[in-house]
């Protein structure tokens, strides 16, 4: 697909969910998509709200693998559940209507998908004792997520790991850009442990930030003729726009290395990280917990010992990746995908 292909259905895209959130009602709160599992003559069952920080291949794989293992506890329990899907379109006014929502609603446990969508939640159960389960956050602790009722699923990014792969594929790299959104909290610490290590090997970097669509390609391409190689951390901002901006990187012989499997799937080089299916799954059952036994469980980190690489982008650029073999417990091969 050409560029201008893909830059017109990312307009095409972000205007439709304008739609959906100037249509979602007066309260401005995103409508939901609900379903119920198990067996409702058991007496006992549960709603719980599933709030989704916004759209893109991560999210959308973590969402899926939390409903697909409620789907499966309710047939296991025999009992109900219902659970209702929110979207919060990255917007925090929006996520905090939302939040006010649920809690207004009943739901009886909330599972917010990212770290934005988590902050909202806590702030709109504080003084009840709604669990809310958090999935995929990259540093609970420094996001804030300490309240009583507040645990869930990290997936904290091994960056040493991901810029060891970046300097064993190159070892004649010089500078490196760093791309990513200072909106984003998942950003903050992978971005100051990149700079650390950078800065204990002696090579250079140099940082671009952007808040939207626009300012994430226009900070790339201030930095294309000056970079490497590109590092992103688990950055839901430019996780949004990767499919637009990866074969940008391509053409000027960049590798992007990211925090998750989603952007290289989306047309980025190489990640190191989690199974994203598998932290869903962890999520649910953590919620399911909570709900059964009153009791919240420890926040659990998800192991990421998996490299993944794109085959296509890598014929792209003419770049060697054997050497990733022997540096994770798996190497996984994809190619571009649009969703």
């Amino acid at each position: 697909m050409t560029m201008k292909k893909l830059f017109a259905a990312a307009a095409s895209a972000l205007f439709a969910l304008s739609l959906t959130a100037c249509g979602a009602g007066s309260s401005s709160s995103a409508a939901g998509t609900s379903s119920t599992a198990g067996n409702s003559s058991a007496g006992e069952g549960y709603r719980i709200a599933i709030v989704q920080q916004m759209d893109h291949a991560s999210l959308d794989e973590i969402r899926l693998a939390i409903e697909a293992e409620l789907d499966a506890k309710a047939e296991e329990l025999g009992i109900t559940i219902e659970y209702k899907e929110f979207n919060g379109q990255n917007d925090p006014t929006l996520l905090g209507q939302i939040g006010t929502q649920v809690v207004s609603d009943g739901f009886d446990a909330i599972i917010p998908i990212a770290t934005l969508a988590a902050q909202q939640m806590q702030l709109a159960t504080e003084g009840t004792d709604i669990p809310v389960v958090f999935a995929a956050i990259s540093d609970p602790e420094g996001a804030g997520m300490t309240g009583e009722n507040v645990t869930g699923t990290s997936d904290a990014l091994d960056t040493t790991m991901i810029l060891d792969m970046m300097l064993a594929q190159n070892p004649d790299l010089k500078t490196v850009g760093l791309l990513y959104s200072q909106s984003e909290p998942n950003s903050a610490l992978p971005i100051a442990q990149a700079k650390e290590y950078l800065d204990s090997k002696g090579i250079a970097y140099v940082e671009r930030t952007g808040n939207t669509n626009d300012e994430v390609i226009s900070a790339l391409t201030s930095m294309l003729d000056q970079v490497d190689a590109i590092f992103t951390p688990t950055d839901n901002v430019v996780a949004a726009v990767e499919l637009a901006i990866a074969p940008t990187m391509i053409e000027a012989g960049v590798p992007h290395y990211a925090g998750a499997d989603s952007f290289v799937r989306n047309g980025a080089f190489a990640t190191c990280g989690c199974n994203y299916t598998e932290l869903g799954a962890v999520t649910a059952d953590m919620a399911i917990e909570a709900l059964q036994t009153g009791t919240i469980p420890a926040v659990q980190q998800v192991a990421g010992n998996i490299i993944t690489v794109n085959t296509e982008t890598a014929a792209g650029l003419g770049a060697d990746y054997s050497m990733f073999a022997d540096m994770a417990e798996s190497l996984v091969e994809v190619t571009t995908t649009e969703d």
